[in-house]
């Protein structure tokens, strides 16, 4: 006679009918109880057992750890069966995701008792995070328990041989949620909800359609302009949900790797090579890729069962900057011609999550529906928050050896995102029973997030830890690739605070999870009227020029020259490699302004990706700057657009890779690691890549943590703990 102790996602995936079903198939006796963060199942013949069921898992579980233990079962219990949730230790604990509804739940609702009823699911498939409330998952504790079952459902929960066994939100069109719709008034609209949508989505209406998480806003293709101008989105460019694989494989050329992140259960939106086009150009202007997804809830199925169109926009639904809007009464103020909704609570919101893919390696721009909840394991067991950084924010909280990181939150500027972020850290708390005893913020002193941060310490007693913005970027990949010790990186992004309170950017950095060392960074420039100069790229250009001590032809007038040259000695400076993008993005005149978060970086990857090398682009390093100013003279020389971006970016990584590699040398390590907003560029991470193999150095690069600022608070956090 055994007890088993099992550790992993085991909540809310099936797992205890599956263990009732292993253990019944093989006549033992026993019990299967869920405690929040493990299961336990006493049984009188435990290795028969788990040699079976390890070979039968459910297809969402997975086993970390198991536990096994003499015990003797009472003598009073007959059979195998569920006993009820028990609260317990929560170390340990993993929270299940939403995944994408199955196979068999999609014959289900075009046939059969659940014919056309959009919230079919089964212990396969379905919402799990965005619905629940607290541990243990059982109905009673999500959105599920305003429903109760009906007795059809009640008996499918209850039958072993059902798929929906022990399925905590089985529900059906007699007593479950359900859709409607209405119109810009909010006044109900008459006919089947998702045929009417349909129908008004195709003569050429903007839609906003309640999901899983969240609200998508939602249109054809052909209507890409006029949802531009409502949505005041210039040319940022839209994700598009697409009907299935066929349909992918007509707006873009996805590589076998990229498809099977397409059509993973989390079903992520995907960057992907377009299949150039009006309407490709119109969803994603001036770039080589699309954002693409594909269907993962029956509502979404069902739509484009309705629909002659095989593709639509779909965007997160909020305000430009703000928190997804969940509230149905709310949602009509976006003004939208049509509205999609549901009467089923949205607990916790989830915004698609977003990847690239870079040979076999994933890179996540951001981490949310489908991939949160999820864990990092280190080999510190003390509790911990972070609150991340300004843009891109993700919180993380840590408990029991785990890192888990919160959903995307947004940018901290805006308003309802540092209550969000907030909102969605004590919810990991309570979930964790996690009081931390370090709280862990950037060091920059204007984040709004930094107030929360010193809420929450002086409520748990904690310390505060500010953590440098680039030390945490290379703690991340530090943590992303085995917690390991010490790591030598190009830490490369936009901005993050520095200890000279420049904006770094484009640094080498040596690395612990206790201190770092700047080895070398970019050539600084003056950003000339700060914030400004992030958005009229003619300000970098125009320092840049005054620095190389020629006229620069940016098309100021005289007084604004003027104006500019005086500030060339007080403005702050930064060494951001994403700025030295933005610079040869102007200069070649793929984008004089940028409108979004990453645009003229973003413009400029088609050139990268087709340039090659030509000579005069080399470069050196004094004083611990690498010099980069005097590259653009060149630049403007070379005739080919493609080769002048290319061999400019291949001259400045050259030498900050030497640096790295010499660091590595020194310290007796085979790899060198790259991190932050830049290395999601693809041609610039295979840049490197190979200038570091020249070197005899593997480049490490992110494969789960998010790249970007997605990942600071893994960084950040990572390091509070080894401060602890």
């Amino acid at each position: 006679m055994m007890r088993i102790v099992i550790r992993g996602v085991v909540q809310g995936v099936g797992f205890r009918p599956a263990v009732y079903r292993t253990a019944a198939s093989l006549g033992l006796r026993g019990t299967v109880c869920n405690h929040g963060s493990h299961v336990t199942v006493d049984v009188d013949d435990g290795d028969a057992f788990l040699d079976s069921f390890m070979k039968n898992l459910p297809p969402l579980a997975r086993v970390d750890s198991v536990e096994k233990e003499d015990y003797d079962i009472p003598a009073d219990v007959k059979g195998f069966s569920i006993v009820g949730s028990a609260s317990g230790n929560r170390e340990g604990l993993s929270i299940p995701t939403d995944t994408a509804i199955c196979a068999r739940c999609i014959d289900d609702m075009r046939s059969g008792r659940r014919t056309g009823y959009l919230f079919t699911t089964c212990t396969d498939c379905g919402p799990r995070f965005t619905l629940l409330r607290s541990l243990p998952y059982d109905r009673e504790r999500t959105a599920m328990s305003e429903f109760p079952r009906c007795p059809v459902c009640g008996k499918e929960y209850s039958e072993p041989s059902d798929r929906r066994f022990h399925h905590q939100t089985v529900c059906c069109p007699d007593c479950g949620p359900q859709y409607r719709l209405v119109d810009s008034g909010g006044n109900p609209v008459a006919g089947d909800p998702i045929t009417t949508f349909a129908r008004f989505l195709e003569e050429g209406k903007l839609g906003i359609a309640k999901s899983w998480g969240g609200m998508h806003i939602c249109c054809t293709l052909e209507q890409t302009g006029r949802l531009r101008e409502w949505y005041r989105r210039g040319e940022k460019p839209f994700a598009i949900m697409v009907r299935d694989m066929d349909a992918v494989r007509r707006y873009a050329e996805p590589t076998p790797e990229e498809e099977e992140r397409l059509l993973s259960p989390h079903r992520p939106i995907v960057l992907v090579k377009k299949v150039p086009s009006d309407l490709t150009d119109a969803v994603s202007p001036g770039l080589d890729n699309i954002g693409i997804f594909l269907p993962y809830t029956g509502m979404q199925i069902l739509l484009f069962d309705a629909l002659n169109a095989d593709a639509l926009i779909m965007t997160s639904a909020n305000v430009p900057g703000e928190p997804m809007v969940l509230d149905d009464g709310r949602i009509l103020d976006l003004g939208a011609d049509v509205y999609l909704l549901h009467n089923q609570e949205i607990v916790n919101r989830a915004d698609d999550s977003v990847l690239r893919v870079c040979g076999s390696d994933t890179f996540f721009i951001r981490k949310s529906r489908g991939s949160i909840p999820s864990y990092y394991s280190v080999p510190w067991r003390g509790d911990a928050v972070a609150v991340g950084p300004q843009e891109n924010i993700t919180g993380a909280v840590a408990s029991g050896g785990r890192i888990y990181p919160t959903q995307h939150i947004g940018n901290g500027e805006h308003i309802g995102v540092p209550e969000y972020l907030e909102e969605a850290v004590r919810f990991q708390m309570s979930l964790l029973g996690c009081r931390p005893g370090i709280v862990a913020e950037d060091m920059h002193p204007a984040y709004l997030n930094r107030r929360f941060a010193h809420a929450l310490a002086e409520e748990c007693g904690a310390e505060i830890i500010d953590v440098q913005h680039h030390h945490a970027h290379v703690a991340s990949l530090m943590v992303d690739r085995g917690n390991l010790e010490h790591m030598t990186a190009l830490s490369v992004d936009g901005t993050g605070h520095g200890d000279d309170r420049a904006a770094w950017g484009g640094e080498v950095m040596s690395c612990d999870y206790s201190d770092y060392e700047r080895l070398a960074h970019l050539e600084y420039i003056p950003l000339l009227g700060g914030q400004k100069a992030l958005y009229d790229i003619r300000r970098l250009r125009f320092a840049v020029d005054t620095m190389n001590g020629i006229e620069s032809e940016t098309g100021f007038n005289d007084m604004e020259t003027s104006v500019l040259t005086k500030m060339m000695n007080t403005a702050p400076r930064t060494s951001s490699f994403g700025r030295v993008l933005d610079c040869i993005s102007y200069s070649l005149g793929v984008c004089s302004r940028r409108t979004y978060d990453g645009e003229p970086a973003m413009k400029l990857e088609p050139l990268l990706a087709r340039g090659k090398l030509v000579d005069g682009f080399s470069t050196c390093t004094e004083n611990g700057e690498i010099r980069t100013a005097h590259l653009f003279e060149r630049l403007d020389e070379c005739t080919s657009k493609a080769d002048a971006a290319y061999s400019m970016v291949y001259g400045i990584l050259s030498e900050m890779v030497a640096s790295a590699c010499s660091k590595a040398d020194s310290d007796g390590e085979g790899y060198i690691g790259i991190t932050g907003g830049v290395s999601y560029n693809v041609p610039i991470v295979n840049m490197a890549r190979g200038i570091a193999s020249k070197h005899g150095k593997e480049l490490l690069v992110h494969t789960c943590v998010p790249n970007g600022d997605a990942g600071i608070s893994t960084g950040q956090i990572a390091i509070a703990l080894r401060h602890l």
